[in-house]
């Protein structure tokens, strides 16, 4: 197996193919603590995990908090609400701070693209990326990465869709930066003015491929993942009105079954319900939303026992 040698997690865009996988056969062995009757390890017993959070979330927030007390971390959440943020501490002041009160390692969520980066470079603590701006998503494409091969197995020659607003996607960029390397071939559909100008171009990443229409994109594809319409990062005009979206581009009964019979449905919510995705999609069959969020809890908690030096095996002894 492949050693680990990172210090941060930021993205995925540099990570080999062997270095994704370690954190997906990791992520499945919690995944045996999160089964069990108490769900907890002391893998990380007198540990130090620090929770920054400068941007809004819930299913994020709420997962790496649950993965650290799992693993029987103290855990710690800043806000940017409350905090010296509001009487003009600096980004860097702040994690500072935060390294000097004994964190070991530090989440964060900043709206900035380059923050966590950023930070990285200027402490000794571990810097896990929980989303910056438009950037990087990375524990959410290993999470995607996680659910989608233990509904279909190998993922090699797979047909993934992620349909919606791909251009402020930091999931959509780091479920590409995951999947591809593990062999999965990736369709985009969205609106064209959702999509990075040069991959509408054709200036697209290896294995990934843009289809305006969704319905075409849909046929016989193997999974796809619907994205969040990002309204609060968007410009006027970039986009019809919300019922001519869901008209194109939602995901409805009769859209989903042009896929392959039983070929799962992700969505990384929050989710727009009646625009992106139906509720009979969203809740029925084919969709993996829940179990999105239970790998959610497993893949961060592999990260983090990985970030701490803990082997796996004996974090799930």
């Amino acid at each position: 197996m492949t050693a680990w040698t990172r210090r941060h997690v930021l993205a995925t865009a540099d990570w080999s193919r062997d270095e994704i996988e370690l954190v997906l056969q990791q992520g499945e062995a919690m995944l045996e603590v999160l089964a069990r009757p108490i769900r907890r390890t002391p893998a990380l017993r007198g540990r130090t995990v620090v929770l920054f959070f400068q941007e809004a979330s819930t299913r994020t927030r709420i997962s790496f908090e649950l993965a650290a007390k799992a693993l029987s971390a103290d855990t710690t959440m800043i806000t940017a609400s409350g905090s010296s943020i509001e009487k003009g501490e600096t980004l860097l002041d702040t994690v500072r701070t935060l390294e000097a009160l004994g964190a070991e390692i530090v989440v964060m969520r900043h709206s900035a693209a380059g923050a966590a980066q950023f930070v990285a470079d200027r402490i000794a603590s571990a810097v896990i990326n929980a989303g910056d701006g438009w950037h990087a998503h990375p524990t959410q494409g290993l999470l995607d990465a996680l659910t989608l091969r233990t509904a279909l197995g190998a993922l090699e020659g797979r047909r993934v869709v992620i349909v919606g607003d791909v251009l402020h996607s930091r999931v959509a960029r780091s479920d590409i930066h995951t999947l591809v390397p593990l062999g999965a071939e990736i369709t985009l559909s969205g609106p064209p003015t959702l999509v990075p100008s040069a991959w509408r171009c054709g200036q697209l990443p290896a294995g990934v491929r843009y289809e305006e229409d969704a319905d075409r994109a849909l046929d016989g594809a193997d999974a796809v993942i619907a994205l969040r319409l990002q309204r609060e990062r968007m410009e006027a005009g970039l986009l019809p009105s919300l019922r001519e979206y869901a008209m194109a581009w939602g995901l409805t009964e009769a859209r989903v079954a042009r896929m392959r019979p039983g070929a799962p449905v992700l969505h990384p919510g929050p989710m727009n319900e009646g625009i992106e995705i139906d509720a009979a999609v969203a809740h029925g069959p084919r969709s993996l939303i829940e179990r999105q969020v239970t790998n959610g809890v497993a893949v961060r908690m592999a990260l983090l026992h990985l970030l701490a030096g803990t082997p796996a095996a004996e974090a799930a002894a």
